[in-house]
């Protein structure tokens, strides 16, 4: 079987995968307890206390959301919508998923890309440093920071890091993910504006003097610095753990002993001939974590107040909103199986030994 066939072979095996996901995530949400009908006309039936006119009231929400619909049309409707990206509106303040979710999916690919990424990187090099100098130090120190900071809750480093970074040092700003001078009154005129320094994922109108690009992205950078270093020391350890593992088995390899006997250097012996050897549970790993990106990290935001995805999500559970639910959980199914197809093509990339048989 060739690459191509391989591809071909994992499309159709990954579009299967797809509707089972999608079967299961409806069944789960529609077997989850609880009426957001009711919770939504609750405060108005505590007011006016009438049992017909909250039946009528929940009659008339449940056939607006479709859930009065028998479940055969209802499971049409949800694949049907899906798979075309109608992922309807919100139960509580009728805004489009759709929109709300594109708002909020760059901060939290700023908040978790970014942390990912940097814990890759630091989390490989000083795993392979590690298992180059096993046993020393170095090694020590490595290892027992990165289970310290593994095992630390991230809303207490969320909190010490406030209160070391703003409250003692006022180096970082403590919440949010702009400065709060940029937000402007909703009836005050709109400052100069142009379209690439301006614009504001959440739809509000910064107040920055026209054409100060670096300004933006200086105050975008200060007020992202505390939440991604928490989420980059909580990962990283993973990743360092792992890396570590497969290269002191890499390192013990025949090959690895020829390439110091040609006189090759320690860092070309590591990083050139160890390392892409042990890379691809590594490579595994970090499609995983980057798959479940847009899973957002409610705790980090919420001791941030950082509008990602995970306090939607967080906030969506609490209402019962379905919609939101159904749709973010089915982009995160997405994302995840296409890291582990993309995963795949990368083994035979790096190993040729791997063959699409």
């Amino acid at each position: 079987m060739g690459l191509r066939s391989y591809i071909a072979k994992r499309i159709v095996y990954s579009f299967i995968l797809l509707l089972l996901v999608l079967s299961l995530n409806y069944t789960i949400f529609m077997l989850m307890p609880g009426d957001p009908a009711a919770m939504l006309i609750a405060p108005l039936i505590q007011k006016e206390p009438d049992p017909e006119r909250a039946a009528r009231l929940k009659q008339q929400l449940n056939e607006l959301w479709g859930i009065a619909d028998p479940p055969l049309i209802r499971f049409t409707k949800y694949i049907k919508n899906m798979l075309t990206w109608n992922f309807g509106v919100t139960f509580r303040n009728r805004v489009p998923v759709a929109d709300e979710m594109i708002k909020r999916i760059p901060f939290t690919l700023v908040l978790l890309g970014g942390s990912t990424t940097l814990a890759i990187i630091i989390g490989v090099i000083l795993g392979a440093l590690s298992a180059h100098k096993r046993g020393s130090k170095f090694d020590t120190f490595c290892v027992t920071s990165s289970l310290i900071f593994y095992s630390l809750p991230t809303f207490w480093m969320g909190l010490l890091f406030i209160l070391i970074f703003y409250v003692q040092l006022g180096w970082f700003p403590n919440a949010h993910p702009y400065p709060a001078e940029w937000i402007l009154p909703q009836n005050a005129p709109k400052p100069f504006t142009i379209t690439t320094a301006s614009y504001n994922p959440l739809g509000i109108v910064v107040n920055v003097d026209g054409g100060e690009l670096l300004k933006l992205i200086v105050g975008y950078a200060r007020h992202a610095f505390l939440p991604v270093t928490v989420l980059t020391l909580f990962q990283y350890g993973g990743f360092l753990l792992l890396t570590r593992a497969t290269m002191i088995e890499a390192l013990t390899e025949d090959y690895i002993v020829t390439a110091r006997a040609k006189g090759v250097s320690e860092r070309d012996v590591i990083f050139k001939h160890a390392l892409p050897n042990a890379s691809l549970p590594i490579i595994t790993s970090a499609a995983l974590s980057y798959g479940f990106i847009l899973s957002g990290a409610i705790i980090t935001e919420g001791v941030f107040s950082w509008p990602g995805l995970g306090g939607w999500i967080f906030d969506a559970i609490g209402f019962k909103d379905y919609n939101i639910l159904q749709a973010v959980f089915y982009v995160i199914a997405l994302c995840v199986i296409a890291a582990n197809f993309i995963a795949d093509l990368l083994y035979g990339i790096i190993d040729p030994r791997i063959k699409y048989d």
